[in-house]
């Protein structure tokens, strides 16, 4: 479920850049700026929602503190995430836009999926009976 709210976070933060505030989202493809597309926006979050929950499953069986490495690890990868449009040749506002909707999924994904896993983990502690 996380990845679904990650991807409606993309649609909303392209419908504000775009109706809202008139700003062009744009990527960087092959070394040209084209328009994002509001579904491929959508559909990269929901994939990057689906990775951090394999990460988290992963980190909760081999890591001694996997919410601390997972916290580094989405906190690292939402850095990057808001950076890497600073990067291009796109107009500031455009930056700022992309950067600011990169943020709003990164927080969201970070914290919806490590605070279930801590809820399904401590599920499971529990004792029965």
């Amino acid at each position: 479920m996380a990845a679904v709210v990650a991807a409606g976070v993309a649609i909303v933060g392209v419908l504000i850049a775009r109706g809202v505030f008139d700003i062009p989202v744009l990527v960087e493809r092959g070394g040209k700026l084209v328009d994002a597309s509001m579904w491929w926006y959508a559909g990269a979050a929901f994939a990057f929602a689906i990775a951090a929950t394999g990460l988290l499953h992963a980190l909760l069986v081999a890591a001694p503190q996997p919410y601390r490495f997972f916290g580094w690890i989405t906190g690292l990868a939402t850095t990057i995430a808001v950076l890497i449009p600073f990067t291009t040749a796109a107009g500031l506002d455009t930056k700022l836009a992309v950067g600011l909707i990169n943020l709003a999924i990164g927080v969201c994904i970070s914290s919806i999926v490590s605070s279930v896993g801590r809820s399904a983990a401590r599920v499971l502690d529990e004792p029965y009976g």
